[in-house]
């Protein structure tokens, strides 16, 4: 990515042409998408559907329904992945990531203890152990199908 761009915003304007996992569900305020380049099959963002790089920025009717989406989406994952429980985190520090999401992250039995807390970032930028395209589409369905969407 070049300077100054942003990946959601881009997502967000060919938001008809996205595949499944990048749009797994969506409102008026947010939009649902499985992370990219990343090893951990289930790991959520929700994104603003308009350009804000704090949260200070949400309105008020973003921010009144953001913990209802997260409370959502870390029920979903409980029933489609069998995770013990959903880590939330909002950061967008990264170069073209700067738009603000939160990570929802499935944290199932099986995840070892190096990857717990904080550390389970080190299964981003994954490279060649990425989540496969069409696994992340299959559990976009599944999701979707499990918020109802």
């Amino acid at each position: 990515m070049t300077g100054g761009e942003c990946y959601a915003c881009a997502r967000e304007g060919e938001f008809e042409r996205l595949p499944a996992y990048q749009r797994i569900a969506v409102d008026e305020h947010w939009r649902v998408a499985h992370a990219v380049d990343c090893a951990l099959p289930g790991w959520l963002v929700l994104l603003p559907r308009r350009h804000l790089e704090s949260m200070a920025e949400l309105s008020d009717a973003e921010a009144a329904s953001l913990g209802v989406w997260q409370v959502r989406l870390a029920r979903a994952l409980e029933v489609v992945t069998g995770c013990r429980k959903a880590y939330v985190a909002q950061f967008g520090e990264a170069e073209g990531f700067a738009h603000v999401h939160f990570h929802v992250v499935p944290r199932g039995e099986g995840l070892p203890v190096e990857w717990r807390g904080p550390r389970v970032f080190g299964l981003l930028r994954a490279g060649e152990g990425a989540v496969p395209v069409e696994r992340m589409d299959e559990l976009a369905g599944r999701l979707a199908a499990a918020l109802g969407e």
